[in-house]
């Protein structure tokens, strides 16, 4: 099998697919799921490893929510049953509440890592002081990181490793990833991801990989790379996650947008990787796998609520397929699993 490799520094071949180790966390590779807002369930992180996914976040869980013992954030923070590995992110301004937050994470799940979002562009998020405020404001970003960090370690699992997930910035005036990547640093982050956007520009425009690039240097200049830069915005395909590695030499790549609807992206990068080839993946096995999603949520809110939310994930596996629209104008208007097995019946 040919494996593809990028050149070290130091010369030596690293394959452009290898293992992690984020603190004392063992990862068999570098490909994850993003945490997505509304979509990385964990009824979805299950079909992305199943599908290959070396890595999964829940989407973001607020550290408030959890400290009132909201039901909600309880059911967010669910293990899918085939994960060898997820992280639980967090999300919060107030460095004593975030604290305690995370001794719930530890208590209430046997989450791998505990990821911090501190890159969030939602208006009702940064008014908060949490997302990407936090890039923003440094001095802030280390109190929070310092005190879940501080939380953790005086807990029954203490090992558990403490990420975070920072923004290029708050605008084009304001570039703050190097102030906000030395502060994670500090406070004990034992991995850091970057969007390169900043938070101004949403998910708008392009993401900045040359800031990707600069951060991997930094951060292996001040660890000694033995704190690992993964990389999040704009990669939708295998070719995108090997030109990052390739161009950024970050450690990982994470897909966020890329993988709605296509959870197969994860096996076609790992194909790419490591032996140079892309896959086909039929029609009827994408549906299939929306179907097995809809079930795992089905089991977890619900048949009304599964199938609701169910519209927008149907829509987006049956992207670019044909006859995609006229089937769309049926997905959004199911409300059972029969009525979805009616639509898709030709392709189950």
């Amino acid at each position: 099998m040919r494996i593809i490799c990028i050149f070290m520094e130091n010369n030596e071949k690293k394959s452009l697919y290898h293992p992690v180790r984020i603190g004392s966390l063992e990862l068999g590779g570098n490909i994850f799921l993003a945490p997505v807002a509304g979509y990385s369930d964990r009824a979805f992180r299950s079909i992305c490893f199943e599908c290959g996914a070396d890595f999964a976040y829940t989407e973001m869980v607020s550290a408030e929510a959890l400290t009132r013992n909201n039901k909600k954030t309880e059911i967010l923070m669910r293990r899918a049953p085939n994960e060898k590995a997820y992280a639980v992110q967090i999300f919060g301004g107030t460095p004593d509440v975030m604290a305690d937050a995370a001794k719930i994470v530890i208590e209430k799940t046997d989450a791998e890592c505990i990821d911090i979002n501190c890159g969030c562009p939602v208006p009702k998020i940064v008014k908060t002081g949490a997302g990407s405020a936090l890039t923003r404001d440094p001095d802030r970003l280390y109190s929070v990181v310092r005190a879940v960090v501080g939380s953790v370690s005086e807990s029954a699992r203490a090992a558990v490793p403490v990420t975070v997930k920072i923004r290029s910035g708050w605008d084009s005036e304001s570039i703050t990833w190097r102030e906000a990547a030395e502060a994670a640093l500090s406070a004990g982050a034992a991995a850091i991801t970057i969007h390169g956007r900043t938070k101004a520009q949403g998910y708008e425009g392009k993401a900045d990989w040359g800031i990707l690039a600069e951060l991997k240097k930094l951060v292996d200049g001040k660890t000694g790379g033995t704190v690992p830069v993964f990389g999040s915005g704009d990669a939708f395909s295998p070719e995108d996650a090997k030109r990052m590695l390739e161009t950024t030499g970050c450690d990982g790549v994470m897909f966020a947008r890329g993988a709605m609807g296509n959870p197969f992206i994860f096996t076609r990068t790992k194909h790419l990787l490591v032996d140079g080839t892309d896959i086909d993946v039929p029609v009827e096995e994408r549906i299939r796998a929306g179907f097995r999603e809809l079930s795992l949520l089905v089991e977890d809110i619900g048949e009304e609520a599964a199938c609701r939310e169910s519209r927008k994930r149907f829509c987006a596996y049956t992207k670019g397929i044909d006859g995609g629209a006229a089937l769309r104008k049926q997905i959004v208007a199911s409300s059972t699993v029969e009525e979805y097995r009616a639509v898709f019946g030709k392709y189950l």
